[in-house]
C-alpha cells in the first residue's frame, strides 16, 4: 500500500485549481476531471458531473484542512480531517486490476468522488500521524496557492512545485542584484 500517493491526492486535488505554474483549473470541465484521474486507473471511469461537483467542494475542504496545517492549527486540521474520514468511510479492500499485483485500495465502491475522497482523507491522515503537522504547508511562493506534504529529510520545503521555487529563487537573485547595483550609485 503507497500512502504518499493516496495524500498526494489530496495534494494533486487543491493544486488543481491552477497553482504551481500551471494555468487553468482542471475542474472546470470533465476533460479536466479526467485529466486529473488518468494515472490511476480505479478512478478513470466513468466521471461524471456529479462528480466534478463533488470534487470542486472536497478541494475546499482539502484547502481548509492545509491552511489549518499551514497555521500550526493542529486541533482545527485533525477537526477537518475527522469529518472527512466520517463523510468518506473507508473500507479497505484488496485490489489486483489492470496486471498490477494485489494491492490495498480505501474504497472500491461509490463514485469515483467517494473514491477518491475516501483514499485522500486515509492518506492525509496517516502521512499526519506519521509526520506531524509541520510537514503540511502552503506554497510560499507570491501569488501561489498551492500545497505540499514534507516529505524529504530537512524539513525545508516552502513551495508547492519546482517550477515555483525556481520563479522565487530567480525573484530573489533579481532583487539582490538590484539592490547590489542600486548601492553602487
Amino acid at each position: 500500500m503507497d500512502l504518499n500517493s493516496y495524500a498526494e491526492l489530496a495534494v494533486r486535488l487543491v493544486n488543481s485549481a491552477g497553482t504551481g505554474g500551471r494555468d487553468g483549473d482542471l475542474l472546470a470541465n470533465l476533460d479536466g476531471l479526467r485529466a486529473l484521474v488518468a494515472d490511476r486507473q480505479h478512478l478513470n471511469h466513468g466521471v461524471t458531473r456529479n462528480d466534478l461537483q463533488a470534487l470542486r467542494a472536497l478541494r475546499a475542504e482539502l484547502g481548509a484542512f492545509f491552511a489549518s496545517c499551514a497555521a500550526g492549527d493542529g486541533e482545527d486540521a485533525a477537526d477537518r480531517l475527522n469529518a472527512l474520514l466520517i463523510q468518506h468511510p473507508v473500507h479497505p479492500q484488496l485490489s489486483g486490476h489492470d496486471g498490477q499485483p494485489w494491492h490495498v485500495h480505501y474504497t472500491d465502491s461509490g463514485s469515483v468522488a467517494d473514491k477518491y475522497a475516501a483514499g485522500a482523507a486515509m492518506g492525509l491522515a496517516v502521512r499526519l500521524t506519521d509526520l506531524g503537522i509541520e510537514r503540511f504547508g502552503s506554497c510560499q511562493a507570491p501569488g501561489c496557492t498551492g500545497v505540499y506534504i514534507d516529505t524529504g529529510a530537512g524539513k525545508t520545503r516552502r513551495y508547492c512545485s519546482e517550477l515555483c521555487m525556481n520563479r522565487a529563487n530567480l525573484s530573489a537573485l533579481c532583487a539582490a542584484r538590484r539592490g547590489s547595483a542600486a548601492s553602487l550609485t
